[in-house]
């Protein structure tokens, strides 16, 4: 196992070289970005390595990356959970739709908008966006929460996810923002704002069904990143559950009970710090996560501090991309930086619930 022990004196323009290279490494001629050579899709994921792409300028890679997502929609706007990798008759996740998974492709096209300012791309495939949006809608509940899935091959519980809905919100607003940018009619406004309305004040509307996912640290830190927050109440939020979450010279922990630090969570949570106003933390954690990266460019998934090993031996595109969105939001390398740092501009107090 070899780590780059110099890579924590490298800069930016290096860090987003190698991870440039690592993903184009597992993009298929397809467009599809798989999480590593010869592993599975899945269409959140899938976004976020193309995201990355962005961030590098490869906007050619991005389109490649989104023209797959437009290929393989289904008539209703959705995508499955699960493409490529095993193949066996067993495997549900073929059958099942997320809600965020559907979502999240309208941030990545705000996001390659942002940077680009590629137009006539963004108009070409926003039918996509628009019907898997819609989709995404068709299962919010009337208290503003979103079904977090559904399959025809599996019953599934009625409940909602905090995680999920936080980065629906957000992707929301993208795809708002961009019909708004091209100028086409839609009525995403009060959804939205039920939602938001949901994750800050109705806490009783996620994990009805199933044990909290609150010793996860994404539903610790995923809400800041949606903009409902301002920093003095984000950074109360980042104070209630550090010491469950922080392991000092590692990162952040995926889960508070078990003793594996993950490189991807440790991003988004460089991301809500520098939401929160506390980006020399989030700098020195970004310094520590270095260590994670590979000759070849990519990051390893996650580190067992107990048992002293990288588990799973898997370097994932989305955690690669996960670093890439954490080091545009603390230096700000692209017109995109602010993306999940800046305060939502839709307002609750707009619209009467």
């Amino acid at each position: 196992m070899s780590f780059l022990a110099d890579t924590l004196n490298q800069n930016s323009e290096i860090i987003r070289h190698r991870v440039h290279r690592y993903i184009l490494g597992c993009q298929r001629e397809d467009g599809g970005i798989l999480w590593f050579d010869q592993g599975k899709l899945d269409p959140w994921n899938h976004t976020e390595a193309a995201m990355a792409l962005s961030i590098s300028n490869d906007f050619k890679g991005f389109q490649q990356a989104f023209n797959w997502l437009v290929d393989n929609q289904n008539r209703n706007g959705s995508w499955f959970a699960k493409y490529y990798g095993d193949e066996t008759d067993e495997d549900l996740d073929r059958a099942k739709i997320e809600t965020n998974f559907v979502a999240y492709p309208a941030c990545g096209l705000w996001h390659y908008y942002l940077i680009s300012q590629d137009i006539d791309y963004v108009k070409r495939v926003f039918p996509s966006i628009e019907k898997a949006i819609n989709f995404v809608l068709s299962l919010q509940n009337p208290e503003g929460d979103i079904q977090w899935a559904i399959s025809e091959k599996e019953s599934l519980p009625h409940d909602a996810l905090v995680t999920a809905c936080s980065s629906i919100l957000r992707s929301l607003e993208c795809a708002i923002n961009l019909a708004d940018q091209l100028q086409i009619d839609h009525e995403w406004e009060i959804p939205y704002r039920k939602l938001a309305d949901a994750l800050k004040n109705k806490p009783w509307r996620f994990d009805r069904s199933w044990e909290p996912k609150t010793r996860f640290s994404m539903d610790w830190f995923y809400p800041i990143l949606t903009g409902i927050f301002n920093q003095e109440e984000a950074s109360l939020r980042i104070d209630s559950r550090w010491d469950d979450f922080m392991q000092p010279e590692f990162g952040c922990r995926c889960v508070s009970d078990e003793p594996w630090v993950t490189v991807a969570e440790s991003s988004e949570l460089c991301i809500a710090l520098v939401a929160s106003g506390r980006g020399s933390e989030a700098q020195t954690i970004f310094n520590q996560l270095l260590q994670w990266q590979d000759e070849d460019g990519g990051f390893w998934t996650g580190y067992s501090y107990r048992d002293k090993v990288i588990w799973p031996k898997e370097k994932t595109t989305w955690t690669a991309a996960a670093t890439l969105l954490a080091l545009d939001a603390m230096e700000g390398i692209t017109p995109a930086s602010t993306l999940f740092t800046s305060p939502s501009q839709l307002r609750l107090s707009d619209i009467n619930l």
